[in-house]
């Protein structure tokens, strides 16, 4: 994976996460509720387990978790904690944005 690839990767996840987390913190008026959210949303996507699997076999699939975590490679990484980051970006927007009187958020 070229390091272009990787940057331009991190900056959708950046991108795409701030607007979700935006719009769901102004539909909700819950500032940091995506950033809560977001680590269930990475175990999803590192996983290759289904989602109900955590729910009828939670042991072997929280078990098998932490493999997968430590075998992600460093773009990986990269990748989804710039998406991570632009959930936090979103939370501060939108607490400036209220502070600043602004109704809607």
């Amino acid at each position: 994976m070229g390091i272009l690839f990787g940057f331009v990767a991190a900056l959708l996840f950046f991108i795409l996460f701030f607007g979700i987390a935006f719009i769901v913190n102004m539909l909700l008026r819950a500032t940091w509720l995506m950033a809560l959210v977001y680590p269930i949303i990475v175990i999803l996507i590192i996983d290759n387990v289904s989602f109900w699997s955590y729910f009828t076999s939670p042991i072997d699939s929280f078990s098998a978790l932490p493999e997968r975590v430590i075998n992600l490679e460093a773009f990986d990484l990269i990748i989804l904690i710039s998406g991570l980051a632009g959930t936090i970006v979103a939370g501060y927007v939108i607490k400036i944005l209220r502070q600043k009187g602004y109704q809607m958020f």
